[in-house]
Protein backbone atom coordinates (compact mmCIF):
# COMPACT_ATOMS: atom_id res chain seq x y z
CA UNK A 1 0.00 0.00 0.00
CA UNK A 2 1.23 3.04 -0.87
CA UNK A 3 -0.28 4.24 2.54
CA UNK A 4 1.89 2.27 4.47
CA UNK A 5 5.25 1.63 2.00
CA UNK A 6 6.41 4.66 -0.06
CA UNK A 7 7.12 2.95 -3.84
CA UNK A 8 11.22 3.97 -3.35
CA UNK A 9 11.50 1.43 -1.25
CA UNK A 10 11.24 -1.72 -3.70
CA UNK A 11 13.81 -0.45 -6.49
CA UNK A 12 12.89 -3.55 -8.38
CA UNK A 13 9.08 -2.30 -8.40
CA UNK A 14 10.62 1.09 -10.04
CA UNK A 15 12.31 -0.62 -12.51
CA UNK A 16 9.97 -2.95 -13.93
CA UNK A 17 8.11 0.07 -13.78
CA UNK A 18 10.26 2.51 -15.70
CA UNK A 19 11.02 -0.74 -17.82
CA UNK A 20 7.79 -1.00 -19.21
CA UNK A 21 7.37 2.64 -19.85
CA UNK A 22 10.27 2.91 -21.63
CA UNK A 23 9.37 -0.07 -24.02
CA UNK A 24 5.30 1.47 -24.25
CA UNK A 25 7.02 4.48 -25.37
CA UNK A 26 9.52 2.65 -27.67
CA UNK A 27 6.60 0.79 -28.93
CA UNK A 28 4.48 4.12 -29.68
CA UNK A 29 6.72 6.51 -30.57
CA UNK A 30 9.74 4.85 -33.07
CA UNK A 31 8.09 4.69 -36.61
CA UNK A 32 9.17 1.23 -37.33
CA UNK A 33 8.01 -0.54 -34.30
CA UNK A 34 4.66 1.54 -34.47
CA UNK A 35 3.94 0.32 -37.97
CA UNK A 36 5.22 -3.43 -37.06
CA UNK A 37 2.42 -3.09 -33.72
CA UNK A 38 -0.13 -1.31 -36.00
CA UNK A 39 -0.37 1.23 -33.49
CA UNK A 40 -0.53 5.18 -33.20
CA UNK A 41 1.44 7.64 -30.34
CA UNK A 42 -1.30 8.78 -28.00
CA UNK A 43 -2.45 12.43 -27.75
CA UNK A 44 -1.87 14.62 -25.26
CA UNK A 45 -5.24 14.37 -24.26
CA UNK A 46 -5.27 10.53 -24.46
CA UNK A 47 -2.32 10.92 -22.35
CA UNK A 48 -4.44 12.77 -19.99
CA UNK A 49 -7.23 10.34 -19.67
CA UNK A 50 -4.53 7.48 -19.23
CA UNK A 51 -3.27 9.54 -15.87
CA UNK A 52 -6.73 10.18 -14.93
CA UNK A 53 -7.75 6.76 -15.05
CA UNK A 54 -4.76 5.35 -13.53
CA UNK A 55 -5.04 7.87 -10.35
CA UNK A 56 -8.73 6.80 -9.91
CA UNK A 57 -7.52 3.15 -9.82
CA UNK A 58 -4.97 3.95 -7.05
CA UNK A 59 -7.40 5.32 -5.55
CA UNK A 60 -9.91 2.99 -5.14
CA UNK A 61 -7.15 0.09 -4.54
CA UNK A 62 -5.96 2.65 -1.45
CA UNK A 63 -9.34 2.78 -0.27
CA UNK A 64 -10.10 -1.06 -0.26
CA UNK A 65 -6.72 -2.01 0.94
CA UNK A 66 -6.89 0.26 3.76
CA UNK A 67 -10.98 -0.90 4.17
CA UNK A 68 -9.51 -4.49 4.50
CA UNK A 69 -6.78 -3.23 6.96
CA UNK A 70 -8.85 -1.53 9.31
CA UNK A 71 -11.88 -4.10 9.23
CA UNK A 72 -11.72 -7.06 7.77
CA UNK A 73 -8.30 -8.07 9.41
CA UNK A 74 -10.02 -6.71 12.91
CA UNK A 75 -12.95 -9.57 12.54
CA UNK A 76 -10.90 -12.31 11.04
CA UNK A 77 -8.50 -11.76 14.49
CA UNK A 78 -11.57 -12.32 17.01
CA UNK A 79 -12.47 -14.96 14.94
CA UNK A 80 -9.35 -16.75 15.16
CA UNK A 81 -9.40 -15.55 19.14
CA UNK A 82 -12.99 -17.06 19.43
CA UNK A 83 -11.77 -20.57 17.85
CA UNK A 84 -8.61 -20.42 19.88
CA UNK A 85 -10.94 -19.86 22.74
CA UNK A 86 -13.16 -22.62 22.33
CA UNK A 87 -10.31 -25.12 21.27
CA UNK A 88 -8.43 -24.21 25.04
CA UNK A 89 -12.24 -24.83 26.83
CA UNK A 90 -12.22 -28.15 24.61
CA UNK A 91 -8.86 -29.33 26.15
CA UNK A 92 -9.66 -28.48 29.43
Amino acid sequence: SLLTQPPWVNLYLIAAAALSFALHALIMYVPLFAEIFAIVPLTFNEWLLVVLFSIAVILIDEVLKFVGRTFVTEKVAHRLQQADDRKAKKNN
